[in-house]
């Protein structure tokens, strides 16, 4: 079957050293990293025309090869990586494999439905504010968020550096394990689950349908077990909506900031929703930018202070995968966004597990830890789903 993942003559082979950590794994890589040789095309035929075929790696896509990845190609994102649907006007939608009328969810769409698929052992991606978690949710997949910082962003197109980070799916937890080993650093925070509250805030969920509670409420009362107790204390005061709209004003100043020139120089074909998101951003000024900012920072610093004694689980997104050529309404990509906004601004890894379903739609629960604790989120969660098995 054709699964649209890889972008016109995106397939090719380069092969990673031998004996390293990750011999014998492949991998796709989504279009936003250099890889030597072959074009970056961030989504979009103007950026690919107007920019040189790079000479180097990406850092990332060296550390892979280093530790022995054979590269399979380059998977279709989302324009530059702003949207969430997965649909790209351009180059088409990768199919879905977990529920082929559905979305494959973005921007990272190509990246998911490669590992879905089966058509690599995990696909390489990128997520500023959900772009890994989501997709992965909608494709039934494993996808990490980790740590922001951790991994290089040197060679990747940027939307908003302030949030954009490398991470992975993959059908696979041990493998998610894996690459996180050969990866990662050292982790710089303990995290001992058994002296940590499975936090579960109550206002994130009521961002959630109520049907995901009952579906999902099996699963965490047994993931409980890691841990010294379970609570649903809130996060936020009710205040995510306040939240997120901070998080979207920074991330949409960053955006303009990192493109504006080059779209009002190249005035490129945006599809739909792309095209409406960098004009809005283009009207936010700096002040505007620096205001959000600091409410960020105050909003991020008490999600390290709920995660210094709690791991936070919660539904990676807020609704299921909608059929393709149905747009989600409003509210619901508000209420995903309150959600996956909160480890984009913090900076604090978060991994979704594709535990559950609903009449037929991969439905992922995640788990999200301090800033620095990545590799142990990645045991956890692996032996999260050898307990569950």
């Amino acid at each position: 079957m054709n699964w649209n993942a890889f972008t016109p003559d995106g397939q090719f082979i380069i092969e990673g050293k031998s004996g390293g950590q990750l011999s014998g794994l492949t991998a796709s890589v989504k279009d936003l990293f250099d890889i030597a040789g072959y074009p970056t095309g961030a989504g979009n035929p103007q950026w690919l025309k107007s920019h040189a075929v790079p000479h180097e790696h990406a850092e990332v896509v060296r550390l892979m090869l280093d530790a022995g990845v054979k590269v399979i190609g380059k998977t279709i994102t989302e324009e530059l990586a702003y949207s969430l649907v997965g649909e790209n006007v351009h180059y088409g939608t990768p199919v879905n494999p977990h529920n082929l009328e559905c979305i494959p969810g973005g921007s990272s769409s190509g990246a998911a439905v490669s590992a879905a698929a089966g058509l690599c052992d995990f696909a390489l991606c990128t997520d500023t504010a959900g772009s890994v978690r989501l997709p992965a949710s909608f494709c039934g997949v494993w996808g990490l968020r980790p740590s922001h910082g951790v991994l290089s962003v040197q060679g990747v197109v940027p939307l908003a550096p302030s949030f954009d980070t490398p991470g992975w799916v993959s059908k696979s937890p041990e493998v998610m394990l894996q690459v996180g080993e050969a990866l990662l650093p050292a982790d710089q925070y303990e995290l001992d689950s058994k002296s940590f509250t499975l936090a579960l805030p109550e206002d994130l969920w009521s961002r959630a349908r109520p049907e995901f509670d009952d579906v999902l409420k099996p699963i965490y009362q047994k993931i409980s077990s890691f841990f010294s107790s379970m609570g649903s204390t809130n996060l936020s005061n009710h205040k995510l909506l306040d939240w997120q709209n901070a998080f979207r004003m920074v991330q949409g100043f960053e955006a303009w900031q990192s493109h504006g020139e080059w779209v009002k120089s190249v005035q490129p074909n945006f599809g739909p929703g792309i095209k409406e998101r960098f004009q809005w951003a283009s009207t936010i000024n700096e002040n505007e930018a620096i205001d959000a900012k600091s409410a960020m920072l105050i909003h991020a610093q008490k999600i390290y202070d709920y995660l210094n004694h709690s791991v936070i689980c919660m539904p990676t997104v807020s609704y299921l995968a909608p059929k393709k050529g149905e747009a989600s309404s409003e509210q619901d990509r508000t209420n995903a966004l309150c959600l996956l906004s909160l480890a984009s601004m913090a900076g604090v890894p978060q991994i979704t597990m594709p535990l559950a379903t609903i009449d037929g739609k991969a439905l992922g629960l995640s788990l999200m830890s301090q800033r620095y604790s990545d590799r142990q989120l990645l045991k956890l969660s692996q032996s999260i789903w050898k307990f569950l098995k």
